[in-house]
């Protein structure tokens, strides 16, 4: 088995040609909850840029990283060493710097509320904010064309989730790099998604991705030019389960081989609560409820879904900066 690859540009092929998109993405996200994206409309080199930099980034000394690590924020935004995060409460091998969307912090309020706020950007690569600005706006264009395509594909208005991202969207950027080992085991450990939507970027030529799905644990390298795409909770939770958030992991590069990858995650405002979408009694037989795990609550409250991720894969900066959560 391997994932469906669908063109987005088959979105501007007419009226027919868009339709049959809408039903091949929703059948895709329905029975697997991931797949292929070419025809997204970012250059090549565009790409390559962004890898580039990413590069740069992991070239840089340690104190040059250090400068800008986790733990000196707390809305969890910079950098993380290799073994600084968890998944289900086993350690992560890779090392990575996130950048999310740029604001300023917010005072009161629900807790989550406490995640709005500022990067932390390297003085010594001046170049990463302006690359990585660029490819959020990117991002999130093509993120709110998949979200309108839904939108339709569930019997729906174009318009359906525009009101939950508003004009305050929580956009992630991750820089991710797995170092290679000779046990291999884990890179990232199973899980799904907290949020809406995922459009990751591979390093051209690598593997180690792996999904979850009921033929077993399914491979996704790189596709050339394409993102891998799946949807979080938050989507899972608004079509009561026809929408599938699927359970995937990475597994460490062989020793002496590296893996970068790009994943952004486009989700509503953290004070947003998903709409519940009313849907079409053929597809309403189909959707079997949200999963019911004792262990990872799902709330439509998307805030209240990415708090309940960082504090638990990152525990030492929730100890520093939350210690009452």
């Amino acid at each position: 088995m391997s994932l469906p690859v669908l063109d987005l540009s088959r979105l501007d092929a007419g009226p027919a040609e868009a339709a049959a998109f809408r039903a091949d993405l929703l059948a895709a996200t329905h029975e697997t909850g991931f797949l292929y994206l070419v025809g997204h409309g970012i250059p090549d080199d565009v790409v390559a840029a962004a890898f580039a930099e990413a590069e740069r980034f992991f070239a840089l000394p340690l104190e040059d990283k250090q400068s800008v690590e986790m733990l000196r924020s707390p809305q969890f935004r910079g950098y993380t060493r290799t073994g600084g995060e968890l998944t289900r409460g086993r350690v992560d091998w890779r090392e990575q710097i996130d950048l999310g969307a740029e604001r300023e912090p917010v005072a009161g309020g629900p807790p989550y509320l406490r995640l709005e706020g500022p990067n932390l950007w390297p003085a010594a690569l001046p170049g990463l904010r302006r690359v990585f600005t660029d490819w959020e706006r990117r991002c999130t264009a093509v993120a709110e064309r998949l979200m309108r395509a839904w939108a339709i594909a569930l019997g729906g208005p174009a318009d359906l989730f525009d009101a939950a991202f508003g004009d305050r969207p929580s956009t992630l950027i991750k820089l991710v790099r797995y170092p290679g080992r000779a046990e291999r085991g884990q890179g990232v450990g199973a899980h799904s998604d907290p949020g809406v939507l995922t459009l990751l970027m591979i390093e051209p030529g690598r593997g180690g991705l792996q999904v979850d799905t009921p033929a077993g644990w399914v491979d996704a390298p790189a596709l050339p030019g394409a993102f891998v795409v799946n949807i979080g909770e938050l989507l899972e939770f608004a079509t009561d389960g026809y929408l599938k958030a699927t359970v995937h992991r990475v597994v460490s590069p062989p020793e002496g081989e590296t893996r970068l990858s790009i994943p952004f995650f486009f989700n509503p405002a953290l004070d947003s609560t998903i709409p519940h979408v009313t849907l079409p009694p053929a597809l309403a037989a189909h959707a079997p409820g949200v999963t019911r795990d004792p262990d990872n609550p799902i709330s439509g409250t998307f805030g209240e879904n990415m708090l309940k991720a960082r504090l638990r894969a990152h525990p030492d900066v929730a100890a520093a900066h939350h210690p009452d959560l």
